[in-house]
């Protein structure tokens, strides 16, 4: 089980990183962006570390507070699903 929900977080977190890194381009080029819903909705599913990596490495959603406190809300739920996941493997 662990190591699906490593592989899964993998996979997530590229298609993650991708997203934010066309959502950053089309931001520069001032065209249709990806919605703020869609990048928490992949953060949420598993891709945070993808997208923390991300908007870190290319300054992308890192000033606006509304979306970081989502952003964080994101990793705690994933954090506590994992950890449940490892007490209930006890």
């Amino acid at each position: 089980m662990l190591e699906a929900m490593l592989i899964w977080t993998v996979v997530s977190s590229l298609v993650t990183a991708g997203l934010y890194v066309w959502d950053k381009r089309m931001a520069v080029q001032d065209r249709v962006r990806i919605s703020e819903r869609t990048l928490l909705v992949w953060c949420l599913v598993g891709g945070w570390p993808g997208g923390w990596i991300a908007a870190r490495r290319i300054r992308h959603k890192t000033r606006k507070r509304s979306f970081r406190i989502k952003f964080a809300a994101c990793v705690l739920v994933n954090l506590a699903t994992l950890i449940a996941i490892l007490l209930m493997r006890r």
